[in-house]
């Protein structure tokens, strides 16, 4: 009864030390989207429509015409002068439409 108890704590724990942790010297994956908002707005949802994508939650922040830019230290990133810059945790459509945004500051 015990070892059923304890087993599942000691395989965590094993999980846990073998997980890198980053050390702060890897760059930032982020995207310079045209259209950042929720999936319920009128342009995101007609985009997402199109595209036969269904997302269960409306409030997730979804970028449209994204394309990939890369933050090497503060104040060094590809230009995004026409839109915002975000990292998501979702890409589709080589790139072009992020779910799961969350806009950035540089």
């Amino acid at each position: 009864m015990k070892f059923s108890f304890f087993a599942p704590l000691v395989a965590l724990a094993t999980l846990a030390a073998a997980t890198p942790v980053p050390d702060g010297s890897e760059s930032v994956s982020a995207n310079c989207c045209q259209e950042v908002g929720t999936a319920n707005s009128p342009v995101i949802a007609a985009a997402l429509g199109l595209l036969g994508i269904v997302l269960n939650d409306v409030d997730t922040v979804v970028g449209i015409g994204c394309i990939p830019i890369t933050i090497v230290g503060v104040g060094s990133t590809t230009a995004c002068t026409d839109g915002t810059v975000v990292t998501c945790d979702e890409t589709n459509v080589d790139g072009l439409l992020g779910i799961g945004c969350i806009p950035i500051t540089i």
